[in-house]
């Protein structure tokens, strides 16, 4: 250690001290000027200082606070002093201790994780800048063809049939036209609710056999299966929404002369604040034809429901070719008279999501032919060459085992391409401001509720249109069944068309979900909500390669 001897009076103490070096710190420069009058000893210390350089009733650097000063200034001063003190602490650095909780904890109220949001994406990446290298390597090329050559097949057949199919929708808007004007059997409630629902059975059949009497790849299939099944429900809540507001209208013109006219209570149809419809003010009666409170009470609930939640838009008005496009490109199932917007366009975000978009293609494209394809064919092989009932069970346990990881980032491709980033442009292009298109479905610790957050779209469709209507005639529980049912038997039909094998797994496997949620909701499985999250996410993970597993090899 680097001493120095000090000088005493001429002469050495023999004492040995550390070498006086100049203060860094503003706090160590601020005590030496305050005691260097008072608390230098003669051999060059610095004592403490003493308890009365700075008496309770002076400030230290200001003029001493009389005893008889008012309370205001007695305050001031101690507040003073408080600071100041606040300001001289401990030179050397100290940690807060407190209660708390890590950012994964349960009970941490953190939920900001973007970062591993980018961590997927980096890992994407190198995935397929890997997968490229190697393909280099082996073939002299960076990427298979196998299925990349299937986008270009017969895709002027896809072009022209899509565009056909979503004109076809379009029959929905003339005759509801002709349902609204008409007095006799072809209003809504009598003739037209029966007419559009053949039309729409009709529809969806033509154009499910249409890829087949094409012959058309598996590709082009699904893109055309999944955005029939959208234009469907588009079809659905057009039609049924704007006939309810058609009887709704003529109920309210019949009010001018309200001895004949019905006085039922007006019915709400169901919507995001209203999730299962109501009757309006059902308490109150209209007993007479006079003009009363009630009677002007049930036109004004009439007239509400025939405007829009903004307010804005009232039917007929929006009976429209602008509106009914505008409808088809919104990122929504449901029909409203009028949807909140944003005011302007996001052309940097619409950008980012059409790039987006195609960025999930090619690792798609690159998942099926590296990881999926491969297993699938050598599988196919194995199981041909073999009659043993015990080996083919092996031959399908393993080619489950080889699939659950593609599997999984292939799930979740496909939820970021649709949720996030094609309902996202949409969303952008029609400046519509509800994107609120999934929740945290990954959190989810049963099957209702990861059908409530997976996919919102549908799921309000459904609610809408197929549990709320439907639940005041047969009851919750059958309202329930039928929902499922419905939402099974669109789900076997996307998957019999992608194999061309009719097999029910998917149906089956869907209704299983009904027993496995009662089962998840009973009191004492319910508090397991980490093991019940597990639960979800392997039964999600392995059901999808076992379906995948059984459609094509069984």
């Amino acid at each position: 250690m680097s001493s120095t001897n000090v000088e005493t009076n001429g002469g050495h103490d023999n004492i040995l001290r550390p070498r006086p070096r100049k203060p860094q710190h503003s706090q160590v420069s601020e005590l030496v000027r305050e005691h260097s009058n008072t608390s230098t000893s003669t051999n060059g210390h610095l004592d403490a200082p003493s308890d009365d350089m700075t008496s309770g009733m002076t400030s230290g650097r200001s003029t001493p606070v009389p005893e008889n000063a008012p309370a205001s200034t007695k305050a001031l001063s101690s507040a003073r002093k408080q600071v100041r003190a606040e300001q001289r602490r401990r030179l050397f650095p100290t940690i807060e201790f407190a209660s708390r909780v890590s950012h994964f904890d349960p009970r941490s109220d953190y939920r900001d994780f973007h970062g591993f949001f980018n961590l997927f994406w980096i890992g994407l990446a190198i995935m397929g800048i890997t997968t490229m290298m190697r393909n280099y390597k082996d073939t002299g090329y960076p990427l298979r063809v196998q299925i990349w050559t299937l986008f270009t097949v017969k895709l002027w057949h896809l072009a022209i049939a899509d565009f056909s199919m979503v004109a076809s929708t379009a029959v929905s808007l003339p005759l509801h036209r002709l349902f609204r004007s008409s007095r006799g059997s072809l209003t809504w409630k009598k003739g037209g609710m029966a007419i559009q629902s053949i039309y729409q059975v009709v529809w969806l059949a033509f154009w499910i056999a249409v890829p087949f009497v094409l012959n058309w790849t598996w590709t082009s299939q699904v893109f055309l299966l999944l955005h029939t099944m959208v234009l469907l429900m588009k079809m659905h809540s057009y039609a049924f929404y704007n006939g309810h507001l058609s009887e709704t209208e003529k109920r309210l013109h019949a009010l001018d002369e309200p001895h004949n006219a019905s006085k039922a209570p007006a019915y709400v149809y169901p919507s995001v604040d209203n999730p299962m419809g109501k009757l309006a003010h059902k308490d109150m009666e209209v007993d007479s034809d006079n003009e009363d409170d009630a009677l002007s009470q049930l036109r004004e609930d009439l007239a509400h429901e025939l405007t829009s939640p903004i307010g804005n838009v009232t039917y007929p008005r929006n009976l429209s070719w602008a509106n009914y496009i505008d409808y088809l490109l919104c990122p929504t199932l449901c029909y409203e008279l009028e949807y909140p917007r944003e005011k302007s366009i996001n052309w940097t975000s619409l950008i980012a999501k059409i790039v987006a978009t195609f960025g999930c293609i090619f690792l798609l494209t690159i998942i099926s032919e590296e990881f999926i394809l491969p297993v699938l064919q050598e599988s196919t092989v194995r199981l041909e060459n073999t009659s043993s009932v015990s080996e083919t069970l092996l031959i399908l346990a393993e080619t489950m085992s080889w699939l659950l990881f593609p599997f999984m980032l292939t799930f979740l491709l496909v939820f970021l391409v649709i949720f996030e980033y094609v309902l996202g442009a949409f969303a952008e292009i029609t400046r519509f401001a509800d994107r609120h298109f999934y929740s945290d479905w990954w959190n989810s610790t049963d099957w209702m509720e990861f059908s409530r957050k997976w996919n919102v779209p549908v799921y309000s469709f459904l609610r809408r249109h197929v549990y709320a209507t439907s639940k005041p005639s047969i009851g919750r529980n059958m309202a329930t069944l039928i929902t499922f049912l419905i939402s099974a038997v669109g789900h076997e039909i996307v998957m019999a068309c992608i194999t061309k094998k009719l097999r029910g797994y998917g149906f089956v496997c869907q209704m299983l979900q009904l027993p496995i949620v009662m089962m998840q909701r009973t009191r004492w499985v319910r508090a397991h909500k980490t093991a019940n999250n597990v639960l979800f996410w392997c039964s999600m993970i392995m059901g999808l390669s076992l379906i995948c597993s059984l459609y094509v090899l069984v």
